[in-house]
């Protein structure tokens, strides 16, 4: 094993929109607890750019709170929370050069898939995650402590992988499994057990509505009633009564339910809903009448719901909250945005998903990323008997009644258009992450009226993870066909704000092992690196193409 140097390669983030490659960075030396892995292969992201605008206010680079011991964090050098310069990358595939003497479970020469998500380990408003308030994969060498790495059941943030498959495939698992989350997430379909509900009233609440609720979904622990009105007699344990939400303070609620259909109120409402709370809007017969600014954001990076009924019982909203966010029978699909990197993953998943009738439109602006995304999905769609649809949002109106849009941009426009080009029943997967402190008008009585059901994830768990990489070493799954451009560190900041202007219709994977390279598109290969290109299959990123390549910056 070559001697690991002292000083390296690394793209860093050093403030808002602010990206250097820093050509002399540290190399640091394990801790005790602590694992050295050398970065084979990284892949550029959407959310990347997110914490590149977003910095110091992304949710995921504040500082620890919980969830592990803090003074752990001092002796970490790669923990980089606030404005601490910080390396992002985070869809990697790594190998361990060099471990501390009280490391347990990881050993030198060990290759791995990165987990990006510590969910147990918590800053205010999210997570802890590798590549944001820990430094990730956009250098040549990455330290790793595993007192933070290992959750607290035992499974470590680092998946073994086999030497079979490149580096890109096992990595592009990241980003596939963040796509299958959104899919896969269970979603809550009764009251918190044990939770703490609010409900706020503009309409006089009849006795029987709150015992019929309960009986259905379970109860509360708590309940705190704001209104004018007595509340029934079958609410429950009531801790405050107040006249208005001027005294509730910055206390959320896990279960939020509001009679009525005042905007102002319901645009209020939002703030007092927890991370993964459900707000239940009972407009009972009632209607807003104008556009509710909605905390769109949060419904990605916080987790929260949102149901309704038009009638007076709020047991009626529970009912069609779905079970999952998979895809149904006879859906008809919107891909908004399918021809970026993670719109291309949402298209071929669902046509490959094996559902019967299902009707996949994939929307895009640019003529030339809808063509790169056909040359996939076109013949997966022929061979799964998938009616695929693409289109240009430029020059075509979006139809009405999808059953299910999934938004690849994070625009809260768009989640507005989707409400009300949904079919009664919908589901509208708020992919993209909009910043969680974002708002958005929408059509709350259309939402409510349809029935409709905003669902997001962020990022992946490990069984997703591990789900993915299953498949790929199984030949099951070619992630490999989301590559579009490879480069070393000299064209890792060109290819982010390529990702920035989507002028790169796919993935884009950088090898801190072809330090000197600059962006390349596939299709320029066969001019500039015809050896690497005679390795491509048809066109596409293969593991033959991947070693020439680094072995032609071995050299």
């Amino acid at each position: 094993m070559k001697k690991i140097p002292d000083r390296q390669y690394a793209v860093q983030l050093v403030g808002p929109d602010q990206l250097v490659l820093n050509k002399s960075k540290d190399v640091f030396k394990p801790g005790p607890h602590q694992v050295l892995a050398k970065v084979e292969v990284v892949g550029l992201c959407f959310s990347d750019l997110k914490l590149l605008k977003q910095f110091t206010g992304h949710v995921r680079k504040g500082p620890v709170v919980a969830g592990v011991d803090l003074d752990i964090l001092k002796e970490i050098p790669s923990y980089v929370p606030d404005a601490a310069p910080t390396v992002p990358g985070h869809e990697t595939v790594v190998r361990i050069v060099a471990v501390g003497p009280n490391v347990e479970r990881h050993k030198l020469g060990e290759r791995y898939l990165v987990q990006t998500d510590y969910r147990w380990v918590h800053t205010a408003s999210s997570n802890a995650a590798f590549g944001y308030n820990f430094e990730g994969a956009l250098q040549e060498y990455v330290l790793m402590d595993e007192r933070i790495i290992t959750a607290p059941d035992g499974e470590s943030m680092l998946i073994p992988a086999r030497e079979e498959r490149s580096g890109s495939a096992i990595a592009l698992c990241e980003p596939w499994a963040c796509v299958e989350d959104a899919y896969v997430t269970k979603e809550r379909t009764t009251l918190k057990t044990g939770g703490q509900m609010l409900i706020v009233s503009d309409a006089e609440v009849p006795d029987g509505r709150m015992h019929n609720l309960y009986h259905k979904y379970g109860s509360p622990a708590k309940v705190t009633w704001v209104s004018k009105s007595i509340p029934p007699a079958d609410l429950g344990p009531v801790v405050v009564r107040a006249k208005n939400g001027i005294e509730l303070g910055d206390v959320t609620y896990d279960d939020v339910i509001y009679f009525g259909a005042n905007a102002r109120t319901a645009e209020q409402l939002f703030t007092k809903v927890a991370t993964n709370g459900l707000l239940n809007i009972v407009l009972g017969g009632e209607r807003f009448r104008e556009p509710v600014v909605t905390t769109v954001g949060r419904v990605h990076y916080g987790g929260i719901r949102i149901i309704g009924t038009t009638g007076p019982d709020p047991a009626e909203s529970m009912k069609f909250i779905p079970q999952t966010g998979e895809i149904r029978h006879d859906e008809v699909v919107n891909v908004v945005g399918a021809g970026g990197p993670m719109g291309m993953m949402h298209v071929i998943r669902n046509i490959c998903q094996g559902v019967a009738g299902v009707t996949v439109y994939a929307g895009d602006v640019d003529d030339n990323r809808l063509a790169a995304l056909n040359q996939i999905a076109g013949p997966l769609a022929e061979k799964n008997a998938v009616d695929y649809r693409p289109y240009n949002a430029n020059n075509e109106q979006m139809d009405q009644d999808y059953s299910y849009t999934v938004l690849m941009a994070p625009v809260p426009e768009l989640v507005a258009a989707a409400v009300n080009c949904a079919a009664p029943r919908g589901i509208v997967n708020i992919f993209a992450g909009i910043p969680a402190t974002v708002t958005g008008k929408i059509n709350l009585d259309a939402y409510v009226e349809k029935r409709l059901y905003f669902i997001g994830t962020s990022g992946s768990t490990l069984d997703d993870m591990k789900r993915m990489l299953e498949k790929v070493e199984s030949d099951r799954l070619d992630t490999n066909v989301s590559v579009a451009a490879i480069c070393g560190f000299e064209g890792a900041v060109e290819g982010i704000r390529a990702v920035e202007s989507r002028s790169v219709a796919g993935k884009i994977m950088v090898y801190p092992g072809c330090r000197s390279l600059g962006l390349v598109r596939l299709e320029e290969l066969p001019q500039k690196m015809p050896d690497v290109a005679a390795c491509l299959n048809s066109g596409l990123w293969t593991r033959e193409a991947e070693k020439r390549l680094l072995e032609k910056y071995a050299d």
